[in-house]
């Protein structure tokens, strides 16, 4: 399949004719018509060209199958329906373009559009297109404020503990051969013996209760693993077999969970791997794989949430609304309209701007928040939409990062830092970090007792600079609050360089401020976007794989940006607030 960049067709005749028939007066447009009519074209063929070859029958326009997947996301439809849509709604015609009579595409051809963006890493094309048009328009700027805030989101597949993901990975390698290969694999193996252990899902069936007779059946399932790819890397078996994704899946799962050794006597031992430092070890979370349907699926906690998937970030405007004289006194609007008091803007204020989504990002559920700062500046600053004022929670924030973003965006990050995760701090009791008094001129740290540290190290920790603080065993073994200082012989302390250290303590100091805390009440707003989002389908991803996940949540950002968009052309914002009868009768008994 090839594409020919071609412009999008005028909206046909007929279909303009009626629509303009059907929505008279001051009933609202549908939002496709508003995009076309509004927004113009503002995705291109010629962008999408990466993504497919330069011969072969010519495909559906890929700007057009963009629009279609984004109004996709707007309804929550399925491919199916997206394409009857396409095929029988007027508007969506009107949108694309499309004659009365145009019998649309097959409903195939999204789940091939998407794969071919998302292999090409094409998929911030659409989102980055929809902001350079809204930048043109006056409605996002850079230097405003904004903020962002992450959630989890679920792998669609099934989660498996350590015993059903080896089994499960079996299964697939094996369902992979008998497909690509059936009479290979029979003369390979036992199969009544291995479609009674394999034959149905591992989530089908239950487990042996005893631990006993469970760790029995992970060294047969492991017996069973090595045995599939010693026949499939033999040098009689046709070479092709050990490029199938599904054995070397299998093969990664064995070596994660197992160690499988060969004594003198050419006995063979298999062992599983145990947290260390009773057992040998098992690899860090990041690496590990969760499922052999979704390599990229991770194990992620935060807080009380403990899940199987990735984490969703996500970032939008929130400036104030700038001075204008929409506003008046007394519940009248310059019109002469009722009803519009205070501190609402007419909806045709050339002031008043949407909240919009500026980026999205998804990763996979190990990557900490505060890894997810800079990159999130960083494409920020690619569309030049780099924001003054970040308001985020403590999960993006170090003291590290508000100096380092400061300088290289011209960012001032909002937020509380992290507070001491020290076992002294965390028990509210004992001499915390705090609590020692630190000279740098001098290179001298003190404690509470007045014993000074007979060290000053600097070092680095985590790849970070650092400096290392030691007291003597002689001054903190005979000392009568050791108790309260440290489980050791003697205590140390890791200390920031002297400028994160300075930073750290004025943003701390700041935090218990009135005008802080009313700044950064501001941040609280995106869990609203987070709750539109997850309404539409962003806790559950749809696809396998972290490429095609992260190319559905940027579809999603644009179905979001244009849900706000039409709130604003038809004057009805979204976060209009809703006054109970009972709330209507105390007021009226309050005046």
């Amino acid at each position: 399949m090839s594409v020919q960049p071609a412009p999008w067709p005028e909206p046909d005749r007929r279909i303009a004719a009626a629509i303009a028939a059907k929505y008279r007066g001051r009933r609202a447009r549908p939002l496709a018509v508003q995009i076309r009519d509004r927004l113009g074209e503002w995705l291109h063929d010629a962008d999408f060209v990466a993504a497919f070859g330069v011969r072969g029958r010519p495909g559906w326009s890929p700007s057009r199958l963009a629009l279609v997947t984004v109004l996709q996301r707007v309804e929550n439809l399925t491919d199916r329906q997206a394409a009857e849509a396409a095929r029988n709604r007027l508007d969506w015609q009107y949108l694309l373009g499309l004659p009365l009579d145009d019998p649309g595409f097959d409903h195939t051809v999204l789940a091939e559009f998407r794969t071919r963006v998302a292999d090409a890493g094409l998929e911030h094309l659409v989102l980055d297109a929809l902001l350079t048009r809204l930048a043109e328009a006056g409605l996002l700027s850079a230097g405003g404020k904004q903020r962002t805030d992450s959630t989890h989101v679920a792998a669609a597949v099934a989660a498996l503990n350590r015993l059903e993901l080896v089994g499960e990975s079996i299964r697939a390698a094996l369902e992979a051969l008998a497909a690509a290969h059936p009479q290979w694999l029979a003369g390979r193996i036992c199969v009544p013996d291995f479609a009674d252990r394999y034959g149905s899902p591992m989530t089908g069936w239950r487990p042996p209760v005893s631990q006993a007779k469970r760790d029995a059946l992970a060294i047969v399932y492991a017996r069973d693993g090595y045995r599939l790819l010693e026949a499939v890397h033999d040098q009689h078996a046709p070479a092709w077999l050990a490029q199938i994704p599904a054995v070397d899946v299998l093969r990664q799962v064995l070596v994660q969970h197992y160690t499988r050794t060969v004594t003198s006597r050419g006995r063979e031992v298999i062992t599983r791997r145990e947290k260390a430092p009773e057992g040998d070890g098992l690899p860090p979370g990041h690496i590990r794989i969760a499922s052999p349907y979704d390599t990229d699926a991770r194990w992620g906690v935060k807080r009380e949430e403990f899940w199987l998937g990735y984490k969703l970030h996500v970032t939008e405007t929130c400036d104030d609304a700038a001075p204008c004289g929409c506003r008046q006194p007394g519940g009248h609007t310059p019109a002469g309209r009722p009803g519009r008091t205070g501190d609402r803007h007419e909806a045709a204020c050339p002031q008043l701007r949407p909240n919009l989504i500026t980026h999205v990002a998804t990763t996979d559920a190990t990557v900490t928040d505060n890894r997810m700062t800079e990159p999130i500046h960083d494409a920020l600053a690619d569309m030049s939409l780099t924001p003054g004022r970040h308001y985020l929670d403590s999960g993006y924030l170090s003291a590290a990062l508000v100096v380092s973003e400061l300088a290289r965006h011209g960012i001032t990050l909002i937020g509380p830092l992290l507070a001491d995760c020290s076992a002294q701090a965390r028990a509210g009791k004992g001499y915390a970090r705090a609590d020692f008094t630190i000279d740098y001129d001098t290179r001298t740290v003190t404690c509470p007792q007045g014993r000074k540290a007979t060290s000053w190290t600097p070092c680095t920790q985590y790849g970070k600079p650092a400096i290392v603080a030691t007291f003597a065993t002689s001054d903190c073994g005979p000392c009568p609050a050791r108790t309260l200082c440290t489980t050791g012989r003697r205590r140390q302390l890791s200390l920031l360089p002297r400028e994160l250290a300075e930073a750290q303590t004025t943003i701390r100091a700041a935090e218990h401020t009135l005008g802080f805390q009313a700044d950064y009440a501001r941040r609280a707003g995106v869990e609203g976007t987070i709750h539109q989002a997850i309404s539409h389908g962003a806790r559950r991803a749809r696809y396998r794989g972290l490429p095609k996940t992260r190319l559905d949540h940027i579809f999603m950002a644009c179905a979001l940006n244009l849900l706000r968009l039409e709130a604003f052309w038809n004057g009805t914002p979204l976060d209009r607030r809703r006054t109970s009868h009972l709330s209507r009768l105390e007021l009226g008994l309050a005046a």
